[in-house]
């Protein structure tokens, strides 16, 4: 790893680049929306494409460890000082056109790139309203939420690949999208500039999927629409009946969202878990448990509900309690959530707490979401 000590040197070739700033005193905590994390060596913010593409390719010339940071809603940062550079992506332009082509800069808001489909009339992304965090990690993980995926619209991402230094649009075809997933996670071989999606005119929502969402519009048929302005409201509304729209003022919102992954097992683990259910809540109980088909061709195996497990294993919304640094949501068991005062250490704490006691309890193994940044929760 570089010496710290070369961070003037550095920084002065940094600075030659144009659409860079740097800043030597912001941390992780003021970069991420569960607020916690220690302080990098630097925070590079760069305004188009190219700086990014300029900044990464210098510093990996040099060595010199760094973060992509764009809305800083998946990362788990541990405290102290980190000997890396967080290069903040805040290049921001949303390009909408009247055929629903939408072209996203990986800095802009996603929600604000939803938000401009909707009032557009385009339909495919209102689902995924109220998402934290930045266009371009959408396609890193493949976010989803009610029924929907990033996938399901997805055309291309200019794509910065590290190893080479070339920048070109890569066909969504070739990031190996699934559940929660692509080829970029985890991997650091290249770094999204920006998204390209497809979406459908005409004012209509992309088919609804979702029971508790479908509910909510008055659909009683799998695969209804609805205009896309009253879905985005809709998924909104239950959003923050969940805790998962940022709010500044509320600390159920000071999360990385849900926590944990959505586990896909085999089938005979989840009749396992199911008949664990009956023994501990009774017929009832079991009886509800969510159990979706996995998708993906994965036969044998079913998607269950992290939040359900975690809740059937004992803990309850806002565990362990008041006074706790880190807690449940008051409102939701998925996200884990600073109550103000917390550090990384505190999450780190309550995340292995939870994982091992679902995993004692129903031999179901969570898997946290979040990207882990010098900490690790084994």
């Amino acid at each position: 790893m570089t010496d710290s000590s070369t961070t003037p040197d550095i920084a002065a070739r940094l600075r030659e680049i144009d659409d860079v700033t740097l800043d030597d005193t912001v941390t992780f905590a003021d970069l991420t929306t569960l607020h916690l994390g220690g302080k990098p060596r630097l925070t590079v913010r760069c305004g188009t494409d190219s700086a990014v593409a300029e900044v990464v390719m210098l510093l990996d010339a040099l060595a010199v460890p760094l973060l992509i940071v764009g809305g800083g809603s998946n990362l788990v940062v541990a405290d102290g000082d980190l000997d890396l550079v967080a290069v903040v992506v805040e290049n921001t332009e949303v390009t909408v056109s009247g055929h629903g082509l939408v072209r996203a800069d990986a800095g802009a808001v996603w929600d604000d790139v939803v938000l401009a489909s909707v009032e557009a009339g385009l339909g495919g992304i209102e689902c995924l309203s109220g998402i934290p965090g930045s266009a371009g990690a959408t396609p890193v993980q493949n976010v989803g939420a009610y029924g929907a995926e990033i996938s399901d619209v997805l055309v291309q991402v200019l794509l910065l690949e590290r190893d080479t230094g070339e920048m070109a649009w890569v066909p969504a075809a070739d990031l190996d999208l699934a559940y929660r997933y692509s080829n970029l996670k985890f991997t650091g071989r290249g770094i999204v500039l920006a998204i390209e999606l497809q979406l459908h005119p005409g004012g209509q929502s992309a088919p609804l999927r979702y029971g508790e969402l479908a509910r909510r519009l008055g659909a009683t048929e799998g695969g209804e629409r609805r205009p896309v302005a009253d879905v985005r409201e809709a998924v909104l509304d239950l959003r923050r009946g969940k805790g998962m729209v940022v709010d500044a003022d509320d600390h159920d919102t000071w999360s990385a969202g849900s926590f944990f992954t959505n586990p896909i097992v085999p089938t005979t683990l989840a009749d396992a878990v199911q008949a664990e259910v009956r023994a501990r809540r009774g017929d009832e109980d079991a009886d509800r448990m969510p159990r979706f088909a996995a998708g993906g061709g994965a036969e044998g195996q079913v998607k269950l509900s992290a939040a359900w497990l975690i809740d059937r294993a004992g803990y309850d919304k806002g565990y362990p309690g008041d006074g706790a640094p880190v807690r449940l949501s008051t409102k939701h068991t998925l996200a884990l959530t600073n109550r103000g005062q917390a550090v990384t250490n505190d999450l780190v704490a309550l995340a292995r707490e939870v994982r091992d006691g679902v995993r004692d309890a129903f031999g179901v193994t969570l898997v946290p979401e979040p990207v882990w940044i010098g900490v690790a929760i084994d």
